[in-house]
């Protein structure tokens, strides 16, 4: 059970890091949402679906 939360957190973190280098660079983000939409999120939180 312990592996399954430590790969949930690194998860978690990647993605928190991938915000700060999007809001750093100017850029977005692209992942899958809960519902399966393909959404680009942008630094000032902009939510665009693909």
């Amino acid at each position: 059970m312990k592996l399954i939360q430590d790969v949930h957190k690194l998860i978690k973190l990647t993605g928190e890091r991938a915000k700060l280098d999007a809001k750093a660079n100017g850029t977005y983000i692209v992942y899958k949402t809960e519902k399966g939409q393909i959404v680009k999120e942008y630094a000032n939180g902009q939510v665009e679906l693909i």
